[in-house]
């Protein structure tokens, strides 16, 4: 298994291009979650069953619209054409966009976008499995997944003057 650093780089990576992404369709994109707290606060809060364990990676704005990302970095298995997202963080998420009246999108490697209650009604419950958290997770089918351009608006292309 890769060692944390690891994986956080390649979550790290993911969240940069995720908002690189989005800056290019006009949003406006600000880290939020775990992201923004210090080691310490992040690992008394991995700890605990709170919600906020869960909280979005990305917050983001274009005019009146609002939205929270959470970016899912090497969840989706290639073998299986499926999407994997864990069930607490489905759980947490269900309950902030009622608390907060935002929406919570998930977008993953190949950039396919899927909200919390597309994965409660389309995912199905995965076998355990003792690797990550250990936690019970969904598997969703990548034919249900949302295209990014069609959520967030397609990549708008910046055109150089002719006297530039």
């Amino acid at each position: 298994m890769p060692s944390f650093q690891h994986r956080k780089a390649v979550s790290d990576a993911h969240e940069l291009r995720v908002a690189q992404e989005l800056t290019w369709r006009g949003w406006n994109v600000n880290a939020w979650g775990q992201g923004v707290l210090t080691d310490p606060v992040r690992s008394a809060l991995r700890g605990t069953d709170s919600a906020l364990r869960w909280t979005p990676d990305l917050i983001i704005a274009k005019g009146q619209q609002i939205a929270l990302i959470d970016c899912k970095s090497r969840m989706t298995s290639r073998a299986t054409s499926r999407h994997v997202v864990e069930g607490a963080a489905v759980t947490a998420h269900l309950q902030l966009v009622a608390w907060t009246l935002l929406p919570v999108y998930y977008v993953f490697d190949n950039l396919d976008v899927l909200t919390p209650h597309d994965v409660l009604t389309a995912g199905q419950h995965g076998p355990y499995s003792s690797a990550g958290s250990g936690s019970p997770y969904y598997l969703v089918p990548l034919s249900r997944s949302l295209a990014f351009d069609t959520t967030f608006g397609a990549h708008r292309v910046t055109r150089l003057s002719a006297a530039a």
